[in-house]
């Protein structure tokens, strides 16, 4: 047995499907996507136009719970939606309940979990993790092995370096008091986090405010300010030329993200467009 593809399926035309690929029932495939091999696409899934998915990858996988899980629960989840023109690596994983923005890459072995949202245009670095309940604003950059718990938000255009983490429990997993306090991260629209910078939990880095490589953020930092330091410290103003506003690619439109992404998929060809075509489109085995 080789691809196997659910007579429910829906595969847009110019599609082509690798060898090993499981695409499971009521899955959605849109015009000219590159499906790789030893992909697995879970039940439900929408993938829009124009899509590559690499080789390993698997989108709409459904969270498992430790017994001893904190954050993680048992709910009825929509399908994954991966947006047009979007990119997903090889061994990359997009839980049930994900969306992916369009224009987006998700890099070779990143992971984004259940109820977190990636905005259009953004770059997930090779190796990231966004745990559940985390929002990505559009064209953000998120470096190579950062780590991103929940429930936290990201802003538009913010940049997150390499190895930065994100944390959520300052009780280290003791005492069950832990639980009421979870607490992510706020970053603001242009803010931006220099490599193996440590933020704490309920932190704001308001907008345009800068935490240095290296640093630990214990307080909030205040905007347009670059924070240094273990603990950080402000240090100086962020310079004028590097202010959101005054950046030529600047823009505060949504492009359709954020529980938007839906309704922008699938153009020019609608899902009942497919459903009508279904009989009549040959499933392209590469």
């Amino acid at each position: 047995m080789e691809t196997v593809i659910h007579p429910s399926a829906i595969l847009g035309p110019e599609t082509r499907i690798g060898k090993f690929t499981v695409i499971a029932e009521d899955v959605c495939v849109g015009v000219s996507c590159e499906i790789g091999h030893h992909v697995i696409i879970h039940p439900g899934t929408v993938i829009g136009n124009n899509v590559r998915i690499d080789d390993h990858a698997t989108v709409g996988k459904r969270p498992m719970k430790a017994a001893a899980s904190a954050l993680t629960q048992e709910l009825e989840l929509e399908p994954a939606v991966v947006g047009d023109n979007s990119l997903i690596g090889t061994a990359a994983i997009l839980y049930r309940g994900s969306e992916i923005g369009n224009n987006v890459l998700v890099a070779d072995q990143a992971s984004v979990r259940e109820q977190s949202s990636v905005g259009s245009f953004t770059i997930i670095g090779r190796g990231v993790t966004i745990e559940n309940k985390v929002e990505v604003g559009h064209h953000c950059k998120v470096g190579a092995g950062a780590y991103v718990s929940g429930p936290s938000t990201i802003g538009n255009h913010c940049f997150i370096a390499p190895e930065v983490t994100v944390t959520n429990d300052n009780f280290l997993g003791r005492t069950e008091e832990r639980k009421e306090h979870f607490r992510g991260v706020t970053i603001e629209d242009g803010g931006r986090v220099g490599a193996n910078a440590t933020i704490l939990p309920g932190r704001t880095i308001c907008a345009d405010g800068v935490a240095a490589a290296g640093a630990v953020v214990t307080q909030d930092i205040p905007p347009q300010t670059i924070v240094a330091g273990v603990p950080a410290k402000p240090f100086k103003p962020v310079p004028e030329q590097q202010l959101l506003e005054n950046q030529v690619t600047y823009t505060n439109g949504t492009n359709g993200v954020n529980g938007k992404i839906k309704d922008a998929m699938l153009s020019p060809i609608s899902l009942l467009e497919l459903q009508a075509q279904r009989a009549g489109i040959p499933d392209k085995i590469a």
